[in-house]
């Protein structure tokens, strides 16, 4: 009987069965379904043209283009160096010191040699115009005037000697200070103060480099 009764029940679950798929099929459908994508995002350059400068590092050696020798143009003992070593020094810089004293005496002495010469000058001019004015109304002998001349002549020449050793002197003078002839790098000093030099005399070992 049990038998007879399961084989009732078994049409019906399988018609519920049935039914409860068909209704879980015909429901709306979930987020289950595919996404819809948006536009893909597109990155944009501006190409432009433009000017570089390409540079290109490369192992060399420099060379100096002007290299200037220091020379004492006087005689003279070293008072100071006013310089550093290895320094860059610009033209016209003082370099050394050369003491200055016997040619300051030398230029004074061309300088009173010249006043003097101008004094005695002036005094022979008219020395000379009077005994013109003599001579020529026979009050002096010819011998006096042209002795007279002769006087004003020499003083003249005098004068000029004395102007000359007195531009002499000022240029002696101005050597004195031994300045950096071009602007450059200086190399190591092998005078110190107190030494004496002579003229023309190549300080050693410190050219004045341009590169």
């Amino acid at each position: 009987m049990w038998n007879r009764q399961r084989n009732q029940w078994n049409p019906v679950l399988a018609g519920v069965i049935t039914v409860i798929l068909l209704i879980s099929g015909c429901g709306p459908r979930g987020p289950q379904g595919p996404q819809q994508m948006g536009p893909p995002e597109v990155g944009v350059v501006m190409i432009q043209p433009e000017r570089i400068v390409l540079t290109k590092e490369l192992p060399g050696r420099t060379a100096a283009y002007r290299v200037a020798e220091i020379r004492p143009q006087v005689n003279g003992l070293i008072l100071k160096r006013s310089f550093k070593e290895g320094a860059n020094v610009k033209a016209g810089d003082l370099l050394y010191q050369i003491d200055p004293s016997p040619y300051q005496a030398a230029y004074d002495q061309a300088a009173a040699a010249v006043s003097m010469a101008e004094a005695n000058l002036t005094s022979l001019r008219l020395r000379e115009k009077r005994f013109k004015q003599l001579a020529a109304n026979r009050a002096v002998g010819q011998q006096d005037y042209d002795d007279a001349l002769a006087a004003l002549q020499h003083m003249e020449a005098q004068l000029k000697s004395s102007q000359a050793a007195l531009v002499s002197a000022r240029i002696n003078l101005s050597y004195t200070p031994i300045k950096a002839p071009i602007s450059g790098y200086i190399g190591r000093s092998s005078v110190t103060e107190g030494a004496c030099y002579r003229r023309s005399k190549i300080f050693p070992k410190r050219p004045v480099t341009n590169f």
